[in-house]
């Protein structure tokens, strides 16, 4: 080898051993003329690039204002109670649906049945899984039992006591022929253990109600990690084909298909480092002026 580059390496050494393996160097803070040629130079901006992704949203989204990020669904042949009130007491009588927590008797000679299972089994039912109740059938057997009015109680333990009426009689139509039948999407409720509707029935007359379920609480989910909450997102069925095509349908304007949500996700991902050349200042062992460095 020739000793010419024996001799450079071993000077390159030797500067290297007394600049890079020096311990006790400290940065000095000192204006230099140098700024803004740091070794590392960068911002936060620079050192990450966005990336956009847009996901089309669920169509039940559309649908509905709930959220339904980790929502169970309610299968759409598991959301209706059938209940049936009779009066054969020989005079008009005080029927009362719900109203788990107060349980209240019937009076003599009215029953309360419920077609899918019982009204006892409704009753325990709502005081763990309360459900909310949107759109009713309403069917009576003398069409003046639509005059009285539907009082939907809220009673607390504390004893107050909220009452909110619903009147049948807004719902009918003069252009419906069957004059028994009442069908109101609009009919809202909730049933937990505080909440009832008491009915006044004519003598003899049998009402029957067809309450969709359009969401409720499952306390069974906790057992599998899963979200209480169950939703029905079929629109209600309200037995006129016309009707029910129209709403199963995604509603849209002058022909035009309407626009999709959209969920927008943003990643940070980062991006190359920009290193820009320059001179770094770093103090002499023993206090005896800078080295500098050129990278």
């Amino acid at each position: 080898m020739n000793p010419y580059n024996d001799e450079l390496m071993a000077y390159e050494d030797d500067a290297e051993d007394r600049y890079d393996d020096y311990d006790g160097y400290e940065e000095d803070d000192f204006d230099t003329g140098f700024e803004g040629n740091e070794d590392s130079y960068y911002d936060e901006d620079e050192y990450y690039d966005e990336e956009v992704e847009y996901i089309p949203a669920d169509d039940d989204d559309m649908y509905d204002s709930y959220k339904t990020t980790s929502i169970g669904r309610i299968d759409p042949n598991d959301r209706t109670l059938t209940v049936v009130v009779k009066n054969t007491s020989g005079a008009d009588a005080e029927a009362i649906l719900f109203g788990a927590n107060e349980e209240a008797a019937q009076p003599a000679g009215v029953t309360v049945t419920v077609e899918e299972s019982s009204h006892k089994e409704v009753r325990e039912e709502s005081k763990a899984n309360p459900f909310k109740i949107v759109g009713m059938k309403m069917s009576v057997s003398n069409p003046l039992q639509f005059d009285n009015v539907l009082k939907i109680n809220k009673r607390t333990a504390t004893g107050s006591n909220s009452v909110r009426v619903y009147q049948p009689r807004n719902a009918t139509s003069p252009q419906n022929f069957t004059q028994g039948l009442i069908d109101d999407h609009n009919f809202e409720m909730d049933v937990t253990g505080q909440d009832s509707v008491r009915l006044l029935l004519k003598d003899g007359v049998t009402v029957v109600f067809t309450f969709t379920i359009k969401a409720r609480a499952n306390m069974g989910n906790l057992l599998d990690g899963k979200n209480v909450a169950e939703l029905s997102t079929a629109p209600r069925t309200t037995g006129l084909p016309q009707l029910d095509l129209i709403r199963s349908k995604k509603p849209s304007a002058f022909g035009l298909k309407p626009k999709k949500l959209v969920k927008k996700i943003v990643r940070k991902r980062p991006s190359p480092v920009r290193r820009r050349r320059g001179i770094s200042m770093r103090r002499r062992p023993g206090g005896r002026g800078f080295l500098r460095r050129r990278r």
